[in-house]
């Protein structure tokens, strides 16, 4: 009667505290630049070394630029950077340096090199970690203190979140991405929904979605404010582990699947809450508001007042408000300003494929600014050896550096105040992409039909 959740999260308890957390070892952490300073100064002011260094992988990504990786001018995202790669070498940890092959965002890195496996626990400093669930691992972000706790000591303190099953049935509408289901959960289930649980992804959709869709399902599931989104390992997910370069090898891979075949919830296993959605409801999504939450199909209107309880009004009307829009409005249509195809949500070799799809033969609008940035150098060399690059090149776009770029306003990919960008990222929230930019996120295929017309524009109409 186990969850797929239970199974992993049982099988890592080193020991239970009464009326307390649990201790659960950890198979994986990754560090980035953000997050991880004060964590191995912790480590140093306790004359503590790292417990496992070998289970450890880092990479900066959030300051990295996109447009040239010699330096970085802010010099606060240079020291981030530099603090890294010095705290990896004083620790004696496996840190994959910006500009080099192995580098990227370390969600994207993380599943390409198979550092992320079937039945692991995988925590980082950042919120979106949840995007490793994807392979069948619990994974999970984490604070400054707990990295600290797993550096030295290879575990983490937790309580057990409660369980959630989300089932999605059916066949998705053509031009309909897993980008567009993540939206429409979050839109019917709100930014709250899942607070407290751990979300299993199930049902005939979800087993039809390529690995990066469910890369890109997971790497949502923390929007809905669940502590992790897990996804049952398939032959889909062995198909693209095989040959990686930190997957198992020879007999190692033969046993490894064999276990991870095990992995999946039994059939008589109860969850904590568990809800249905039906693919064919699904069309291809934008958002209005300044939370992932506030979004509606691409061809709806955003929300009249009358159907806004009047507690959330004032809410509503000041996401409105800073976005420039009006209750009521049909977005379709509406100038965009800026373009970003990429970020640990959509820059993998898959998005890029639909957004050149959509691209081929035609050409970028000239109003618009367009930043598309692979999710890491591997992504960046599959573009160029499927000679997708030399599509964008021609439609009028230029292939950037791998870098977090203009998911956040850390780098210099910002967009500039009151502009309003089309994105494929993962927030929307105010100030995210740069001070007073204003963001519409969807998918890529969304995203191409835009930047091509110069309007939020259905792909499917395309």
């Amino acid at each position: 009667m186990n969850t797929l959740f239970d199974k992993i999260w049982d099988s890592h308890v080193v020991q239970v505290v009464d009326d307390g957390p649990t201790q659960l070892f950890i198979d994986r952490l990754y560090c980035h630049e953000v997050t991880t300073p004060q964590a191995f100064d912790t480590l140093r002011d306790k004359g503590i070394k790292v417990f496992r260094p070998s289970q450890i992988f880092a990479m900066p990504d959030h300051n990295t630029p996109s447009d040239q990786q010699d330096v970085i001018n802010d010099p606060v995202g240079r020291k981030q950077v530099e603090t890294l790669k010095k705290n990896c070498e004083e620790f004696g940890i496996t840190h994959f340096d910006m500009g080099t092959k192995d580098n990227g965002i370390i969600h994207v890195v993380g599943p390409e090199k198979g550092l992320s496996l079937p039945g692991m626990t995988i925590v980082c400093g950042d919120s979106h970690t949840s995007t490793h669930g994807a392979v069948g691992a619990l994974a999970m972000g984490i604070g400054t203190s707990e990295v600290a706790e797993v550096l030295a000591s290879q575990c983490i303190l937790q309580q057990k979140p409660k369980s959630m099953r989300i089932n999605i049935e059916g066949v998705l509408q053509p031009g309909v991405t897993a980008k567009d289901i993540a939206l429409y959960i979050m839109a019917q289930m709100t930014t709250s929904g899942a607070t407290g649980y751990a979300v299993e992804y199930a049902g005939s959709t979800i087993r039809n979605l390529s690995m990066e869709g469910r890369l890109t399902l997971s790497n949502l599931s923390i929007e809905m404010g669940s502590r992790a989104g897990i996804i049952a390992p398939d032959e889909i997910t062995f198909d693209y582990l095989k040959g990686r370069e930190y997957a198992p090898k020879g007999e190692d891979w033969d046993k490894a699947v064999a276990y991870w075949k095990t992995l999946k919830s039994d059939d008589d296993a109860v969850f904590d809450k568990e809800v249905t959605y039906h693919a064919e409801d699904i069309a291809p999504r934008i958002t209005y508001g300044t939370n992932p939450g506030a979004g509606i199909a691409i061809d709806g209107t955003i929300p009249s007042l009358e159907t806004i309880s009047e507690a959330e009004q004032t809410g509503f009307l000041n996401q409105l408000k800073y976005m420039q829009f009006s209750p009521g409005e049909k977005l379709e249509g509406h100038p965009v300003d800026y373009v970003f195809l990429g970020a640990c949500t959509n820059g993998r070799i898959e998005d890029f494929r639909a957004f050149a799809s959509v691209v081929k033969g035609k050409k970028k609008a000239e109003n618009v600014v367009a930043w598309l940035v692979p999710g890491s150098w591997l992504v960046r060399k599959q573009i160029i050896e499927e000679g997708l690059d030399k599509i964008l090149e021609e439609a009028g776009f230029e292939l950037r550096l791998p870098s977090c770029s203009s998911c956040l306003a850390m780098n210099p990919d910002k967009v500039p105040a009151g502009k309003l960008s089309i994105s494929t990222s993962n927030r929307n929230f105010v100030g995210r992409q740069g001070p007073g930019a204003r963001t519409v996120l969807c998918s890529p295929l969304t995203a191409a039909a835009s930047a091509i017309t110069g309007v939020i524009t259905d792909p499917r109409k395309i």
